[in-house]
């Protein structure tokens, strides 16, 4: 009786290993007739939540897309030009600085995902009421010279008649992903942090989130994909369904509560609690961070560069047709 009740048991598991076996392999199988394609975000952030979610959602797979994300921190296009991966995430400032580079094979933007300014300003100090007059004569960590975190947070000040190179000090020196460590160090009066940054500092006990850059910077195509023209040339079926994907991700986040856009996206923060990521989640919904579509329209694409003008960073404007590609756009309007 006993051996016939083991035996019984190794059937049954030899037949469970058959099962899991085919569907492995079946589920390989149809990751193999996927069309692979390998995307360079500019910082993982909560910030950009409609891309994690369109790939948890398995968005891409139905659209016959099997997308991997790689790190390339700084706007860095470098990976883009070199065909090392096929599409970049970044703002929309790094494709104006490699056209106005003399890029032949010039990069465009195809898809938007955020519409404002991803960060939040902390304070080291608790301040009730904050207002950007309290940035007078303080030190503020800002981010890199000519990125658009710094130019948006310039931009914003000169709204407001503060002077951001006689009213205050903007330490650009320090690189993106260290400007929490800097902050938490002792550098600066306040720092600019996009999520999960800004939550983490709150809660280490270092400092206080003040305000959302987003709100004064107004609606820009902030953060948007792109790909060598040619590329864009070569694989239109491919740019279309990438931009359904993305359109479907920021469907899902605008008609779902935050907290279940952070069960959906946590594997992709594993280091960060379910109520955290809820909370990081609401902070973007309620200050209006995302798109509702991924098309841009031409003022949207004008204010940029007004922005970087102000800054320093363009002499002359980039006409909307050479730099963005709104083949599909009319699909999602």
């Amino acid at each position: 009786m006993k051996r016939t009740f083991v035996s019984l048991i190794l059937f049954l598991i030899v037949i469970g290993l058959v099962i899991f076996g085919i569907f492995q392999n079946k589920k390989n199988n149809e990751k193999e007739d996927l069309t692979k394609v390998t995307v360079a975000e500019v910082a993982h952030s909560i910030f950009y939540a409609p891309q994690y979610a369109a790939i948890s959602k398995g968005y891409f797979e139905e659209e016959g897309i099997d997308v991997e994300l790689t790190l390339t921190p700084g706007a860095d296009t470098a990976a883009v030009l070199s065909g090392d991966v096929q599409i970049g995430f970044s703002g929309t400032e790094a494709t104006i600085y490699v056209y106005n580079g003399g890029e032949k094979d010039y990069l465009q933007v195809f898809a938007a995902l955020t519409k404002r300014d991803g960060a939040f300003l902390v304070s080291r100090e608790k301040i009730d009421n904050f207002t950007l007059d309290d940035l007078r004569g303080k030190t503020v960590i800002g981010g890199r010279k000519g990125g658009m975190p710094e130019m948006t947070f310039e931009w914003a000040l000169r709204e407001v008649n503060i002077d951001p190179t006689k009213d205050l000090s903007i330490d650009t020196s320090v690189a993106f992903p260290a400007m929490e460590g800097a902050f938490i160090g002792g550098t600066g009066d306040f720092v600019t942090l996009f999520e999960p940054n800004a939550t983490s500092v709150e809660k280490q006990g270092y400092g206080y989130v003040v305000a959302y850059v987003g709100t004064y910077g107004g609606a820009v195509p902030y953060t948007a994909y792109n790909a060598k023209s040619s590329f864009i040339k070569a694989n239109p079926e491919l740019i279309e369904g990438f931009s359904k994907a993305i359109q479907k991700g920021l469907k899902f986040v605008k008609e779902n509560e935050p907290k279940v856009v952070a069960e959906t996206i946590v594997s992709f923060f594993p280091d960060t609690s379910i109520d955290d990521l809820t909370t990081m989640v609401k902070r973007y919904k309620e200050s209006d961070a995302w798109r509702d579509t991924i098309a841009i329209d031409e003022d949207e694409w004008k204010h940029i560069q007004d922005i970087m003008k102000a800054s320093g960073e363009l002499d002359e404007y980039v006409s909307y047709d050479k730099l963005i590609y709104d083949e599909y756009f009319s699909e999602f309007r």
